[in-house]
């Protein structure tokens, strides 16, 4: 067994990298280098593209990838793509569009499109000086990033606002720059560290010139910000209680509203169900996030310090019932790119933006905010009327028949015979280790 350190490892061919992981870090190295060889694309035009999208790339990592029909969004009908590996997650939010279909739809706005980053910077001069200075320093930093900026202005976006900050109270000599962007339809991350590393260089040499040449400032950083609370976007569904229908048998509209409403306020009260109730949200957003080609960590980043905005971290969803009416909506950060990045290299990216019509970064935000709403719509519904295990178990049984190694014939059965019963992983197996004994009668063809 060689050493599991190494020395210019990425400079081994990809072929290379693996046999060098397969044979440091497994007891049958040829049979993990024919594996991981498996799972790359066979046009290898595309597989160097999928390559170039990380580094040490080795294979290619599936997941599954499902659509979500029947979506009705201001109107429009929508099959919406997500990629997630969970099982019910599609099932579930199909099952809420759906619901919704015949109650009007879901209705989505898009209440603001600016994005953040900011210029975090050190100096022991007198802040007030360059505050006296501002609209000149302003002009200046406006002009040296026009070659940066200039194309996207010819979109409509561009640089909007820039901000002093004194920071001094919380970390000493420390200030910054919190400059807002309109970014149109691409997510714009480089764009704007690039206007930012230009403001940082054009702030230096201001303050050079024009204020203290004996106290120099210091760059920490410059860097967009992930908290976008202003590129929010609104999605709601509401209706008559009544119309709510039969959600659960035995249970009358008026109860089940009246249930699923104080379920949200609890989410709203208790972080500890709030966290889970918000995963609920991202396994939707999440799942349509990464269909899109965009980047699902940064959106979760945003969602997670909104929830929290007020001191408290909290549900993204809420719900009331005013005047026998049920509204149940979310407000939400969502920073996309319907251009740029991975949205255009990643040929699924591509097809997932086609699928839903070649949309907007706006539009594209109103969708991911309403399947991110339907699929809490529909755990929320679980909970509080069946449960949440039955319905998720019931998705769940196919991979507990294939980590049992059922047959295709022995799923057939096992899956009719659950079609009433709850699923449990104890349950299946019992069930299997019966009717391979020859203690049941074999009934599936």
């Amino acid at each position: 067994m060689q050493e599991k350190t190494v020395t210019g490892f990425s400079k081994l061919s990809k072929l290379g990298k693996i046999r060098w992981v397969a044979e440091n870090f497994f007891s049958s190295p040829r049979q993990v280098v024919e594996e991981l060889k498996s799972f790359w694309h066979e046009d290898e035009d595309q597989q160097r593209v999928l390559d170039a999208f990380s580094e040490n790339t080795l294979s290619n990592f599936y997941l599954p990838y499902g659509v979500a029909p029947n979506f009705v969004i201001n109107g429009r009908v929508y099959t919406v793509p997500m990629v997630i590996e969970e099982s019910s997650v599609v099932a579930a939010a199909s099952s809420a569009a759906k619901f919704w279909m015949s109650r009007g739809g879901f209705h989505a706005q898009v209440l603001s499109t600016k994005k953040l980053g900011q210029v975090h910077f050190s100096w022991e001069g007198d802040i007030q000086l360059l505050r006296d200075r501002f609209k000149e320093l302003e002009q200046r930093l406006r002009r040296d990033a026009a070659p940066i900026t200039a194309n996207m202005e010819k979109r409509g976006g561009g640089i909007l606002d820039i901000e002093l900050l004194d920071m001094s109270l919380l970390e000493p000599n420390y200030h910054q720059l919190k400059v807002s962007f309109e970014t149109c339809d691409s997510m714009g991350a480089n764009f704007i560290n690039s206007v930012l590393e230009e403001f940082g260089n054009s702030l230096q040499l201001f303050v050079e010139e024009h204020i203290d040449e004996d106290k120099p400032l210091e760059i920490i950083m410059a860097i967009l910000s992930n908290f976008t609370p202003e590129c929010l976007v609104r999605a709601w569904v509401e209706c008559p209680v009544e119309e709510l229908g039969n959600v659960c048998e035995g249970m009358e509209p008026a109860i089940f509203a009246e249930k699923f409403a104080k379920a949200v306020r609890i989410a709203r009260i208790d972080p500890y169900r709030a966290t889970t109730h918000n995963k609920g949200i991202f396994n939707g957003i999440d799942a349509v996030v990464l269909a899109t080609g965009n980047d699902f960590r940064a959106i979760e980043a945003g969602g997670h310090t909104y929830a929290a905005r007020d001191g408290q971290y909290r549900s993204l969803s809420s719900c009331e019932i005013k005047n026998d009416i049920f509204k149940f909506w979310i407000d939400i950060p969502l920073a996309l790119g319907t251009v740029g990045g991975l949205t255009k290299l990643h040929p699924i990216a591509r097809r997932s933006l086609e699928l839903l019509g070649s949309p907007s970064a706006t539009e594209l935000m109103e969708v991911i905010a309403v399947t991110g709403l339907a699929q809490n719509f529909a755990a929320v519904r679980s909970l509080v009327t069946t449960g949440i295990q039955k319905g998720h178990m019931k998705m769940h049984l196919k991979n507990i028949l294939n980590h049992l190694g059922a047959t295709v014939g022995e799923m057939e059965d096992v899956i009719e015979h659950f079609e009433d019963r709850v699923v449990s992983f104890k349950a299946v197996r019992e069930y299997l280790d019966l009717l391979r004994s020859g203690g049941l009668t074999y009934t599936a063809k």
